[in-house]
């Protein structure tokens, strides 16, 4: 009888250790298990696969700080293939922007209209009162039309965010608002930027800090459908060819 009580013991042992092996226990845990694998290739593989998934997808929150040409924008846009719309503030000011195609409409506060209009005084005061939280058409021809759609242009965007410079290295696994996570960095310390990459479905960039402090992206809601629907017309101004001056 002890004998088979040992041979049964010892079968369960057996078969316990077997479950444990099999389930990685007794051991270091794969940071990659039950992932997209991503984590496992080389970064330039990581990054390349990053603007891949980034490249075909429809559509994109991104929101944050970008800091370029010595200014500094707080951006939160949706995007997809046929425009943009959102909140963009910079030097204290604020406005939306909104494009349809090529369609492009800021709105703003009266604070806003007066103090980039190009002088000041009860005529300047009465325009910005006329253009106040009133979309805005801009012209195609005007000065700050190339330069305001460009933070409703998806591709322009992440063809321009994405991609870190110089040798890029592996980091750490992590957590991204509960997603997986893999980092990428260039540079020593990272100097030359990272990229946190989702290591769950598609491995979509989730954030971007860029190089020398200039900002940090986060890029959410990939391929979450939303329309685009130009405003009414009672509530457009035509400002003509040329709108005040903006930021």
């Amino acid at each position: 009888m002890r004998t088979r009580n040992r041979a049964v013991v010892a079968a369960m042992c057996a078969g316990l250790a077997a479950t444990l092996a099999a389930c990685g226990g007794g051991g270091e845990k794969d940071p990659d298990a039950g992932t997209n694998g991503v984590g496992r290739l080389p970064a330039t593989k990581i990054e390349s696969k990053a603007r891949q998934a980034a490249g075909s997808a429809k559509s994109v929150r991104l929101s944050g700080n970008l800091v370029t040409s010595g200014a500094t924008y707080k951006l939160n846009m949706r995007l997809n293939a046929d425009g943009g719309a959102g909140q963009v503030s910079t030097k204290g000011s604020s406005f939306e922007l909104l494009r349809v195609g090529k369609e492009l409409y800021l709105k703003a506060d009266a604070g806003f209209w007066s103090h980039n209009g190009e002088s000041g005084g009860g005529g300047a005061d009465d325009a910005a009162g006329k253009l106040d939280n009133k979309y805005v058409k801009v012209p195609s021809g005007d000065p700050s039309y190339q330069r305001l759609s460009g933070f409703t242009d998806m591709k322009l965007l992440l063809d321009g965010l994405l991609g870190l410079p110089g040798k890029i290295t592996t980091g750490d696994h992590g957590r991204l608002d509960g997603v997986r996570t893999i980092t990428i960095s260039a540079g020593k310390a990272g100097e030359g930027g990272s990229l946190d990459v989702s290591l769950e479905g598609r491995p979509y960039p989730l954030r971007l800090q860029r190089a020398g402090g200039a900002g940090v992206i986060r890029l959410a809601d990939w391929n979450k459908h939303f329309e685009l629907t130009a405003p009414e017309k009672g509530h457009v101004l035509d400002y003509g060819q040329q709108i005040p001056r903006t930021p």
